[in-house]
């Protein structure tokens, strides 16, 4: 049995029907990106419960060994070279157990979306593509695709047709969008609907892809 992540709860109403896992990047925690839910365009849609998990700590190769938030461990600045596929898969499980308490709490896992920015863009993708139930959709900021080439081998069928919202900046210095870009072009490859968004901007988010992530939730919510 996984221990649940600590995490913030944030929800729309006294009775949400849909939950929206979204997880942090290195170095941050749950805090940093509640303040979006008030920024997206929710009217209409069905109560959502947001959740913002806090990863655990641990050190960080890249950054000297310095003990930080991290879902994973980072190497080197070629993301794709030598790789943390235990911690990946150690997280993927804390991801897991996420999904299974809000199935525990009565929202089944059709209506619940996996979401996150950089190193939480890599979690939703490695637990998204091999849950082994239908999700709601993948909303996937500033990422990439970690462990591309177990991908195929991995990936479940429930989630072939699961929507997934891959979007990135062009300027980005920390993960080039040419990682992202082969990324969406992998998952296109296997047959993944993916509705890609590019902006002028760096590591970050930027009012244009605020909104473009409410117009995503609209149409896979409706």
């Amino acid at each position: 049995m996984i221990d649940v992540l600590p995490n913030i709860e944030v929800s729309t109403n006294d009775n949400p029907q849909v939950a929206i896992i979204w997880m942090h990047g290195l170095g941050a925690d749950g805090n940093d990106f509640v303040p979006f839910v008030k920024e997206l365009n929710l009217s209409g849609l069905p109560g959502i419960r947001f959740i913002f998990p806090h990863a655990n700590t641990m050190p960080v190769t890249i950054n000297g060994g310095y003990v930080m938030r991290s879902w994973y461990d980072i190497a080197h600045t070629d993301l794709g070279r030598q790789e943390d596929e235990k911690g990946l898969r150690a997280s993927q499980a804390q991801v897991e157990a996420l999904i299974a308490r809000e199935k525990s709490r009565g929202i089944p896992a059709s209506r619940i979306i996996l979401g996150g920015f950089s190193q939480g863009c890599a979690m939703t993708l490695q637990t998204g593509l091999r849950h082994q139930e239908k999700l709601a959709g993948l909303l996937c900021l500033s990422g990439y695709v970690p462990m591309a080439d177990k991908v195929a081998a991995e990936r479940s069928p429930a989630n072939q047709d699961t929507p997934i919202f891959l979007v990135h900046g062009r300027l980005d210095p920390v993960i080039p969008i040419a990682r992202a870009t082969a990324s969406r072009d992998l998952l296109k490859s296997l047959g993944y609907q993916v509705e890609w968004h590019d902006y002028y901007m760096q590591h970050s988010v930027c009012p244009e892809e605020v909104n473009d992530i409410s117009g995503w939730l609209h149409k896979i919510l409706k």
